[in-house]
């Protein structure tokens, strides 16, 4: 009897299989890797991994991508492709004597003249002299190492045992894949989804790009009795509990989301920026957090465009202390459409920056001696204080005079846009350097 095609996940059945109910995700699981659906960027005609079975040359994989993609399913046909022997391991249940027992079955099956495909579910999991273990293995070609992994290699996995292999990224699923997965099930369990099309829209919305529970969801709506009548979003929802959504506060996602909401900021997007407010908010991450991010956006992204969005951002924070969640998240709203839609400047970080470099270079050059204060009379005999010119004595209330130390040449770092408030301290400062010019013309 043919094995039906599969999916998602675990190692080949057991050909002594017990017969009994098998879920739908596992009744579905591809028999081929062209069987694999939404991966074409490595497994279409012109796919990465493609290229490597046809060329003969499978070098060790790091498959990263988020739940449910088909990373193990890719992991076991790729063994089948290059006829190595399938040799599943899980970070989550495995150590060290459970490692050493899979390097040696893979060395005796070396000496026997059969090749080992190593599949590593969760690696990331496995710590830093665990990983260091698959080294020598990797390297001399005793196994072919196949890894998978939520979490960015980058941050996840030692840089040894990167460089040692390749990474290749699995999509999450989109919303054609998830159509297609949803047709392969009613095609083969002969029967449509109780479902409008509202509502079938809805049940992939639910999965979040996971087909494998995409498909725990289907097997659901296809117990239901066939005389059942289509259901609306509606009658889903109150059928089927909605996945949550993935957000960890310390992990990439968390990274992920903060990065888009300041970059959404930045491009004056207060729509995209409230999504990903709202997407952070229901992550379960510390409004805190995000408060504290939005005060630095201000300063740094904002700057003098707009000199009001530091203490807005400020007030918005305090608002939140007062009145916690979920009514103090209102105030955070508002400013994140304040500073989406306010002027930008970054010339005062810029500023700064360069303000910075230049005191490390410069060490300890002394301010010039007219601006020292003189509170002593040997201080003052010494020309401490002397000739400083009081600004507010002078007709244009500005003196014009010099404050940069001995040695030093004149430095601008502060170069204003001509955006928002900035505009108009942009023409304040170059009227001032008229008047400084004038006035040392005169001197």
């Amino acid at each position: 009897m043919a094995r039906a095609p599969d999916l998602f996940g675990d190692p080949d059945p057991e050909p002594t299989r017990k017969p009994g109910p098998r879920p739908l995700a596992d009744r579905l699981r591809p028999e081929a890797l062209d069987q694999v659906i939404g991966q074409d960027q490595l497994l279409g005609p012109a796919g990465a991994l493609s290229g490597m079975l046809a060329r003969g040359s499978l070098p060790s994989l790091i498959l990263w991508g988020p739940p449910g993609v088909g990373k193990t399913t890719i992991a076991r046909l790729l063994a089948r492709a290059a006829d190595l022997s399938f040799q599943p391991l899980s970070a989550v249940f495995s150590g060290v004597a459970d490692l050493k027992r899979a390097f040696d079955e893979a060395r005796a099956r070396r000496t026997a003249g059969r090749f080992t495909l190593l599949f590593v579910d969760e690696i990331h999991r496995f710590n830093r002299a665990q990983q260091d273990g698959f080294l020598q293995v990797v390297e001399d070609g005793t196994v072919t190492l196949v890894g998978a992994t939520t979490e960015n290699p980058s941050f996840a996995l030692n840089g040894a045992l990167l460089s040692r292999c390749q990474v290749l990224v699995l999509k999450r699923l989109d919303d054609a894949a998830l159509e297609a997965l949803l047709a392969r099930a009613e095609a083969t369990e002969a029967r449509a989804l109780p479902l409008d099309p509202a509502a079938r829209a809805a049940l992939r919305a639910m999965a979040d790009g996971d087909g494998r529970y995409l498909l725990n969801l289907a097997e659901q709506l296809l117990a239901l009795p066939e005389a059942t009548p289509p259901l609306d979003p509606a009658g889903l929802a109150a059928l089927l509990a909605k996945r949550a959504a993935l957000y960890d506060k310390d992990r990439e996602e968390h990274f992920n989301l903060i990065s888009a909401l300041h970059k959404s900021l930045r491009g004056s997007d207060p729509d995209a920026a409230l999504y990903w407010f709202a997407r952070m908010l229901t992550g379960g991450e510390d409004p805190r957090y995000i408060a504290r991010r939005l005060a630095r956006f201000a300063a740094e992204d904002v700057g003098m465009a707009d000199p009001r969005a530091l203490p807005l951002a400020i007030a918005a924070w305090e608002t939140y202390e007062r009145l916690g969640s979920p009514e103090g998240e209102l105030a955070l709203a508002q400013l994140v459409v304040h500073l989406a839609t306010a002027p930008k400047s970054n010339a005062v970080y810029v500023a700064f920056k360069e303000a910075m470099a230049a005191a490390k270079q410069t060490g300890s050059l002394m301010p010039p001696a007219h601006i020292l204060n003189a509170p002593t009379k040997l201080m003052q005999e010494i020309g401490r204080g002397a000739g400083y010119a009081y600004d507010h004595d002078e007709a244009e209330g500005f003196s014009g005079a010099d404050y940069w130390p001995d040695g030093m040449a004149r430095s601008t770092f502060y170069r204003p846009t001509d955006r928002g408030a900035e505009a108009a301290v942009a023409a304040r400062l170059d009227e001032l350097q008229k008047l400084r010019r004038a006035k040392r013309g005169r001197r």
